[in-house]
């Protein structure tokens, strides 16, 4: 793993790796063979200072005269080794090494950097960039359940590894040398265990990700997962002798499309989300139809070539028909032949759930084994639960409107059919979600019926996914609190989770979220009910009277793309990196940006540039209403009532 320092005059100037003006001040390089070194220049009026707390004992630390002699050395030892890995390595470190050799007068070919279509790659080896594979989002929710919010280094690895970066209080050029070592080391240290903990998980992902695939290392890590899609499809094509269809044919020959989207840019019904209740269910359990749509796409026989099929193409006993959930025929599906999409997402689907997934909760075999399964069913499922997505997605070549439609019709029946046999059963269903269902205290006998039920009607598996010591419901879709038996509490859609929500407000929701966490019985709901209430109305008070420092009041966003791709909507936090470029600083993908909400006509400023004075406190009490109105809503609290009781005590001083 490499990742390389550059100084700047100042903080938040941000080297551009086109130009390369500054000095390569330091380069870490850290090896899976125990290969532990940091370059170092020498700089006049550096000292190399005390040692810091954490400073790599175990590294050698080489001190140059001269950035060109330690460029040279860093790009020897980077051609020896058939792998390097870097974070955000596209955008900077391999980008600015590269030109600044060239700037330095080194020649190319001793420079082991080649450019491959838009990244940097190696003459002799393969390039990894890890920003570039834990910013897609499959790997996030699926391979990893979301444990990582930012795309950011820091962010990855302290939810992985546990391990954070170095924090620094002041800019890279005005480190000493043993700080410089400390931080910089680091970095590259951490981008090495990412690959390495977990017995190699990162790296056995990549690669059967690669072989699922079909695609090259340096593609997998850089390409969605609609192109990992598209590979594996296209090659079982060819394997078969098919002839590729067009895009535009499979949607000349099938474009019907029968239901109407409720969502505005959508082109069908999607999934079925029933309106849940308000307030708190104590003892409530989760029931999951596994992998729904890839099972529907399997057993419905599902694919481009198989819906809607002409007359003269499949006999009329060989269809199957296709409902929605009013039991209406939308579509016709023919059965004569297995659909090369049924086939290869069923083929996936059932290897994981009847022997990868199982194998790696089998106590008989050894940790190894059971952690070598279970990389192989985090793999199936980043795909299988892509798939629909991807069919779903117009951008996709071998999208079919019928087909997708046919999935969510299906998904749609199922649910409310599911629901009606429940309530029927005696059961008492609370809430319902695409794929599963919300029971309050249900009996194992009903639960039992009603799997059994769902297996007899629909040839689908509706499992226990978990249970919640108590849930609160805010009223609407898809937001909820549950809290399992262990005090865990897990938020769903609930503002103060989401990324654009200021330090404060994450900080007091994290605190409720403790206290949500402790409550055992009705009679201790109560008590945190009240807590609630008192933490919200000092919350509101001190945004009035401005009591909070710009930092707690500060937003972090990620730019996901450099500034000059933001064309038509350009969203806050670009507005605020726009404002650093104007004053000299650069900034690119990958970088956090923090900002407040001002007055004024852009309606932000990035925290450099901001004072105190210039905060919209409007803005962010009505950023205090929409994260906190939900969980009041769930705990039968009126916002208005906090609201007004808090207005007056603002205004009296209390």
């Amino acid at each position: 793993a490499l990742d390389i320092e550059v100084y700047t005059p100042f903080k938040g100037r941000m080297p551009d790796p086109d130009r390369a003006d500054y000095p390569i001040i330091s380069i870490a390089l850290v090896g899976s063979d125990g290969y532990n070194r940091v370059l170092v220049l020498a700089r006049e009026g550096v000292r190399f200072g005390g040692i810091p707390e954490d400073y790599p004992a175990g590294a050698i630390v080489e001190i140059f005269d001269e950035e060109r002699s330690l460029i040279l050395e860093a790009l020897r030892v980077m051609d020896k080794y058939p792998i390097v890995i870097t974070f955000n390595g596209d955008n900077f470190d391999l980008n600015y090494l590269y030109n600044r050799a060239l700037r330095l007068g080194i020649p190319r070919e001793l420079i082991p950097i080649k450019w491959f279509r838009d990244y940097p790659s190696l003459r002799k080896g393969v390039h990894i960039d890890l920003y570039k594979f834990f910013e897609n989002k499959s790997i996030q929710a699926y391979a990893f359940s979301g444990k990582y919010k930012d795309f950011t280094l820091d962010a990855i690895a302290s939810a992985l590894l546990g391990v954070s970066k170095i924090k620094l209080g002041e800019h890279i050029g005005v480190l000493d040398i043993a700080r410089l070592v400390t931080y910089n080391y680091r970095d590259s240290w951490l981008t090495l265990q990412l690959t390495m903990f977990d017995d190699e998980l990162v790296w056995r992902l990549i690669v059967l990700l690669m072989r699922i695939s079909k695609n090259s290392l340096e593609d997998v890590v850089r390409r969605k997962v609609s192109k990992w899609i598209q590979g594996l499809f296209y090659w079982e094509h060819r394997r078969r002798n098919y002839l590729i269809p067009l895009s535009e044919d499979i949607r000349m020959l099938k474009n019907k499309v029968v239901t109407e989207a409720i969502i505005k840019g959508k082109k069908y019904a999607g999934a079925i989300v029933i309106d849940p209740p308000t307030g708190v269910f104590f003892d409530v359990i989760v029931l999951d139809f596994a992998s729904l749509y890839p099972s529907i796409i399997k057993r419905w026989n599902l694919s481009y070539e198989t819906i809607d099929p002409p007359e003269e193409v499949c006999p009329k006993d060989k269809r199957i028909f296709v409902r929605d959930e009013n039991g209406n025929i939308i579509h016709e599906v023919c059965i004569e032949k297995p659909g090369i999409t049924a086939q290869i997402t069923g083929l996936l689907r059932d290897f994981r759930v009847k022997v990868y997934k199982k194998k790696a909760k089998d106590p008989n075999l050894r940790p190894e084994e059971r952690s070598w399964y279970d990389v192989v069913q985090k793999a199936m499922k980043v795909y299988i639960n892509a798939s629909y997505g991807v069919f779903g997605a117009s951008s996709f070549p071998l999208y079919a409107p019928p087909v997708a439609e046919s999935v969510t019709a299906i998904g749609r029946y199922t649910i409310r059919n599911t629901i009606m046999k429940a309530k029927e059963l005696g059961l008492k269903v609370l809430y319902g979600d695409t794929d599963s269902l919300f029971l309050w205290h249900p009996s194992e006998e009903l639960l039992d019926k009603l799997r059994k039920w769902v297996q007899e009607n629909f040839g689908l598996e509706l499992d226990v996914d978990k249970g919640y010591k108590y849930v609160a419901f805010s009223g609407l879709k898809k937001n909820y609190i549950g809290v399992y038996p262990d005090g865990t509490v897990d938020v769903k859609g609930l503002v103060g989770k989401k990324k654009n929500t200021p330090e404060f407000l994450k900080s007091a929701f994290n605190e409720i979220l403790q206290a949500l966490g402790s409550v055992n019985t009705p009679e201790e709901f109560e008590k945190v009910k009240e807590y609630i209430r008192s933490k919200v109305k000092d919350i509101y008070i001190r945004l009035r009277n401005l009591q909070f420092t710009l930092d707690e009041l500060a937003i972090r966003m990620t730019l996901s793309k450099n500034l000059d791709e933001y064309k038509k909507n350009v969203p806050q936090h670009v507005k605020a990196a726009l404002q650093l470029t104007a004053l000299g600083y650069r900034v690119f993908a990958g970088d956090v940006v923090f900002f407040v909400k001002v007055k004024g006509k852009d309606g932000v400023k990035p925290i450099q540039l901001a004072k105190l004075h210039d905060i919209d406190v409007d803005k962010y009490l009505k950023a205090v209403e929409s994260t906190f109105e939900q969980i009041l809503n769930a705990i039968n609290v009126d916002w208005k009532e906090i609201a007004g009781i808090s207005k007056l005590e603002a205004f009296f001083g209390f």
